[in-house]
């Protein structure tokens, strides 16, 4: 490891009702890759947001080199040499891999219109960098999430970025994408990049980080060498206590009885002719690589997806579901991967998310809704589900994303589905968020309610 790059002192971040950061620091090193971890709502986003220059802190600094700088936004921290890999991509599906690039820094020609073969070429030199052979003016759209998420780190090797900021890069890849992803992390980390590393996948770290600091509830906890670090001691850290079980024990046993038989279904390209049974009280595991047709195994159950054939049988009765809201009103409830664009109203409170599922139990009068009745509700799941918020009123895109998943939770529990679709339920969230999630899905069996889950977390 080299010289330290880029510190953050007693840095504080407040937003309305919550005190995000308290006082934390950090530092980053050129050439090592150090792993910044910690709960859902830690505060880990908040501090990369604002090294990125996304966010200003309230108090503390921040220093490049050795000299104390400010970012008033995403141009000052990118011009410092910092570049950051969002969770959810940000780059312009209709625009080319060039154009993605370049996209704020485009070369012109001499007559002002845009040098597509100058940024083409230079895309090309990129892209080698990260071994990747993809066509500079293939539309992003086309391109599967792990290419799209290499695009994401050459756009920002196109920068010359010295610090390269990753939040959760692992957590749309396969596992052979992700060996390919280490290798270009371990590239960059021999070029003297200096790599902050954000996952929840803890079995990840030991390939490929140097340190490892921990936040909790916005406060520093510690800096240490990830081999000086068993994994039980980071899950300390991270929760404030032992968790001496990642999965808690199931309780109940399913019954024998059918809750859903589902036949023949089939989606011309897609999906082959399928056909299995969902017991009462039963958690069915749904298992196969991205790309092997599990997502649209469950949005075709769902209605969401046009399919060629499906028969389906709830409680031994043939039920037809051609959209969304005739599998809701059949007690059918699909939690998707895609919480933020499918799941939720991010831009609308804790208490119209959780309700809007189940708008007539909170109506005085027809399309009248009863903001007492919603908030009584909503305070109910909140309270069951333990969603940390300040307030029910609080805007869903304010919370952390293991908070984002129980509102979502909450909103087919409070419609009290039979049939849940948990399609990647643990998907970028941490240890303790997991564990609460999988006793929800063993309480929710115990009910007798049936459960699929689809996940790429094969533990």
């Amino acid at each position: 490891m080299g010289d330290v790059i880029l510190e953050a002192e007693a840095i504080g971040k407040s937003f309305p009702g919550v005190r995000a950061l308290d006082n934390v620091r950090f530092e980053l090193r050129a050439g090592e890759v150090h792993a910044l971890l910690g709960e859902n709502g830690a505060g880990k986003s908040t501090l990369m947001k604002i090294l990125a220059g996304v966010q200003e802190p309230d108090t503390g600094r921040l220093i490049s080199h050795g000299r104390e700088v400010r970012f008033r936004n995403t141009l000052d921290a990118r011009a410092a040499g910092i570049g950051i890999i969002y969770q959810e991509l940000n780059l312009i599906p209709h625009l080319t891999v060039a154009q993605n690039v370049f996209i704020g820094r485009e070369w012109k020609t001499a007559w002002g219109t845009l040098d597509q073969v100058r940024m083409n070429r230079e895309t090309v030199e990129v892209l080698a960098r990260l071994n990747l052979d993809i066509p500079p003016a293939t539309l992003v759209k086309d391109l599967p999430i792990s290419k799209q998420q290499m695009v994401e780190i050459a756009k920002a090797l196109g920068h010359e970025s010295e610090v390269l900021i990753m939040d959760e890069p692992t957590s749309a890849l396969t596992e052979s994408e992700i060996d390919e992803l280490f290798e270009v992390i371990h590239g960059l980390r021999d070029r003297g990049v200096g790599i902050i590393y954000i996952s929840h996948r803890l079995d990840e770290l030991q390939h490929i980080v140097d340190r490892v600091t921990i936040f909790r509830d916005g406060k520093y906890i510690s800096t240490t060498p990830y081999g000086e670090l068993t994994m039980d001691e980071i899950v300390n850290r991270m929760v404030g206590r032992d968790l001496v079980n990642q999965y808690p024990p199931r309780k109940n046993v399913p019954s024998l009885q059918k809750l859903m038989e589902v036949s023949n279904l089939s989606s011309r390209g897609v999906l082959a002719p399928l056909s299995f049974d969902l017991y009462r009280g039963e958690i069915l595991g749904i298992a196969g690589l991205m790309g092997s047709g599990r997502t649209e195994l469950a949005r075709a159950l769902f209605g969401a997806d046009p399919v060629d054939t499906k028969t389906v049988k709830i409680n031994g009765i043939e039920v037809a579901i051609h959209n969304p809201t005739e599998a809701i009103r059949h007690g059918v409830a699909y939690l998707s991967e895609d919480r933020k664009h499918e799941g939720l109203a991010v831009k609308m409170e804790i208490a119209e998310n959780i309700t809007m599922a189940n708008l007539d139990r909170v109506c005085t009068l027809p399309g009248i809704v009863s903001r007492p009745r919603e908030w009584e509700a909503a305070q109910k799941w909140i309270d069951e589900l333990a969603i940390k918020t300040p307030s029910l009123k609080q805007k869903v895109n304010n919370l952390s994303g293991g908070n984002q998943q129980k509102v979502v939770l909450a909103k087919w529990l409070f419609r009290e589905a039979k049939i849940l679709i948990f399609d990647e339920p643990t998907r970028g969230i941490d240890v303790g968020a997991k564990y609460a999630i999988y006793e929800l899905m063993g309480a929710l069996a115990s009910r007798g309610v049936g459960v699929m889950m689809i996940s790429s977390e094969l533990p």
